[in-house]
């Protein structure tokens, strides 16, 4: 946000725990995606607890059907402009996306 706010940036925040994405929302943000569609998933301690692996989330469908399940796993902060989503990290990739 402070990149966006820094560069006069328009943006709107989505809280994701509070408000998730549906699956046509996700299904966008895939569309646009510059990122392999496998890394909109986290591998934290909840992927771990879950007892997921790779073979999960291989394909799209697979990556939405996790993440509507588990909208903790969704990758952030995520940055989506009317063409392309990226996933923001590292930072610069924000700046560099929000330049454009």
């Amino acid at each position: 946000m402070s990149i966006a706010e820094g560069l006069g940036v328009d943006f709107d925040t989505v809280l994701y725990i509070k408000t998730p994405p549906d699956e046509a929302t996700l299904r966008a943000i895939i569309a646009k995606l510059e990122d392999p569609v496998t890394d909109l998933v986290r591998r934290d301690s909840l992927w771990k607890k879950l007892g997921l692996t790779e073979a999960d989330v291989v394909t799209e469908d697979q990556v939405v059907a996790v993440l509507l399940k588990h909208k903790q796993l969704l990758q952030r902060p995520l940055v989506v402009t009317k063409k392309r989503a990226i996933i923001g990290r590292p930072k610069d990739r924000v700046r560099q996306l929000l330049q454009r």
